[in-house]
């Protein structure tokens, strides 16, 4: 567990700097930076242009059933809008949004926000979009363009916790999807694509701290969807080779389908597997950032918040089985 420890570490001091208005960068350090800088161009020339600037239109009432629809919102990047997609059905948004009205038999009022390229330094405008009518769940995907931008992570960071007090502080229930590792988009290099991954996986650990201080909970992306990439990267990536397919699409709102409705109070908390469980906020935080589909939220021991190392958190891990959802 020593590279957890060193990732738990990196993760602290993110987010401590975050806090504390630092803009530090991460513990690759300049050279890498500066590595990320000069061959990201180069990646760049590479991809190729998706479908249109945003995904298509996706605001609506979803589902059906009794009872006054539930609200839901969707901020975040180009993966938040279903960047490629030309039918709404198949956006994570409107996923999640179907998901949702089936598990809560209650229509879902699904309102996106997200803008193509934006890092975590928009999610101001979009939140004070949001609360013009103050959603009961908010779902955010971000983190890769503030790697892309070369935002400093603990800058990144900082927006990211005001978006989400502010939706807490208004009531919404919050469900972050961390930055996902960079490292496996084809177009990227060695050794830019060793960097991208290092970089991707410390500004989700450090955003795993911070939504989970700031009151929301998190599904890791990490690698998510980094094995069918490798095996059927014409099914898994979109036609610029960098934006998710349509079944890539699929995967990530599955993921984070069950714990939009863990934090409604809809689904039931499952059972963590021995070595899970209760664990130290950064620790919780940087096991997250390697494990895809791992989702970590605030919880108590012996009725305190916090302990020796910090605040505690609850880690588990979400499978697919056989096509279905199962909690681990």
């Amino acid at each position: 567990m020593v590279w957890a420890a060193g990732a738990a570490r990196a993760a602290r001091r993110i987010a401590a700097a975050a806090a504390l208005g630092g803009g530090g960068l991460t513990a690759l350090g300049a050279t890498a930076y500066g590595l990320l800088i000069a061959e990201g161009l180069l990646a760049r020339r590479t991809i190729g242009t998706p479908h249109g600037l945003d995904g298509p239109p996706s605001d609506g009432l979803y589902g059906d059933g009794e009872g006054p629809p539930l609200k839901m919102a969707m901020l975040g990047d180009s993966t938040s809008v279903g960047l490629g997609m030309t039918d709404p059905g198949r956006t994570p948004a409107v996923l999640i949004a179907c998901g949702l009205a089936a598990v809560a038999e209650r229509p879902v009022d699904l309102r996106v926000v997200g803008k193509s390229g934006a890092p975590s330094a928009d999610l101001g405008e979009q939140v004070d979009a949001v609360l013009t009518n103050p959603p009961d769940v908010a779902v955010i995907f971000v983190g890769a363009n503030d790697v892309i931008t070369k935002t400093p992570p603990a800058t990144a960071v900082r927006h990211l916790i005001k978006a989400v007090r502010r939706l807490r502080e208004a009531g919404a229930e919050v469900v972050v999807g961390t930055c996902p590792d960079l490292g496996t988009v084809r177009p990227i290099a060695q050794p830019l694509r060793w960097v991208a991954r290092r970089w991707s996986r410390q500004i989700a650990a450090a955003q795993t701290v911070a939504v989970v201080e700031a009151g929301g909970r998190t599904v890791a992306f990490a690698d998510l969807l980094g094995h069918e990439f490798h095996a059927n990267p014409g099914e898994m990536f979109g036609p610029d080779r960098f934006h998710p397919s349509d079944r890539g699409y699929a995967q990530a709102a599955y993921a984070v389908l069950p714990s939009v409705c863990a934090a409604l109070g809809l689904w039931p908390e499952p059972r963590p597997e021995p070595g899970e469980g209760l664990q130290p906020i950064y620790l919780a935080a940087a096991t997250a950032a390697e494990e895809p589909g791992t989702e970590v939220s605030a919880t108590r021991v012996d009725g305190r918040t916090t302990g020796a190392h910090g605040r505690w958190a609850t880690l588990f891990r979400r499978r697919r089985l056989g096509g279905q959802l199962n909690d681990a």
